[in-house]
């Protein structure tokens, strides 16, 4: 039984992200666009981490209460299911009253000697790790250690942008060679278009780096890709696969 385990949940501070207008009044500037953590992405695998009896810690850059991506809280991103999204916003409802998720601890309060306490690491999607997971020093010296110790490393769809940011802490990026899947550059162009905006492209920034990046689309619904430590997913529904795995690796 894993109830002695401990996951740690890596979550961005951010309510927004920022893109570059291409269309409209706004042409040629940097806006904001809203945005949060990708609920679905959090809240499934959150849900089987706590079923299989992991004790979760939540981690954003600055200790604030993460936010959801309005967009997963449309009932589109849903396919119509009212009583699965209830059955999330209640989970996250409950992770604020009894895990601290409103008030997560801060990267850098992390000490190195407490991450040998925790099994694995997770790091779900949503836009906002663009805004401020990529250049975070502290979080490079947490996935320095997940890394380094071989750990279980989960992450999906934008929560893999996260890896630059071992760039950032040491100036050399961990996962070079690593075959990795996220949002691809492809779902970001659709994402553009919907937006009239430029906006920074995960896969390709990961493929810059020297990741051997392995596109979603195209494979079976739910692709996940499993290389060493790291288990990666490419959108919203590879959430449950990606969790199975990661837990299976976990108990491993």
């Amino acid at each position: 039984m894993a109830s002695s385990q401990k996951v740690l949940i890596v979550l961005s501070d951010a309510d927004h992200f920022d893109m570059k207008k291409t269309s409209g009044p706004d042409a040629g500037k940097v806006v904001s666009q809203p945005s949060g953590f990708f609920l679905m992405e959090l809240a499934k695998p959150l849900s089987k981490l706590l079923d299989a009896g992991y004790e979760v810690t939540f981690a954003t850059p600055e200790g604030k209460e993460p936010v959801p991506d309005p967009n997963s809280e449309n009932l589109l991103a849903f396919a119509g299911n009212f009583y699965e999204r209830r059955r999330e916003n209640e989970l996250l409802a409950r992770m604020k009253k009894e895990n601290g998720f409103s008030s997560p601890r801060k990267f850098r309060d992390i000490s190195d000697e407490e991450l040998e306490s925790f099994r694995g690491v997770f790091i779900p999607g949503g836009h906002a790790p663009l805004t401020d997971l990529g250049d975070n020093k502290e979080l490079g010296r947490i996935l320095e250690h997940f890394h380094g110790k071989q750990k279980p490393t989960a992450t999906i769809c934008h929560g893999p942008y996260a890896f630059l940011s071992t760039k950032a802490s040491s100036g050399k990026f961990s996962y070079a060679g690593y075959k990795i899947t996220s949002w691809s550059d492809m779902e970001e162009s659709m994402m553009e278009m919907m937006l009239g905006a430029e906006i920074p492209k995960v896969e390709g920034a990961l493929r810059a780096e020297g990741a051997e990046m392995i596109e979603g689309i195209g494979q079976k619904v739910g692709y996940i890709t499993v290389d060493r430590e790291v288990i990666s997913g490419a959108n919203p529904m590879a959430a449950n696969p990606m969790a199975d795995k990661f837990i299976e690796m976990m108990k491993a």
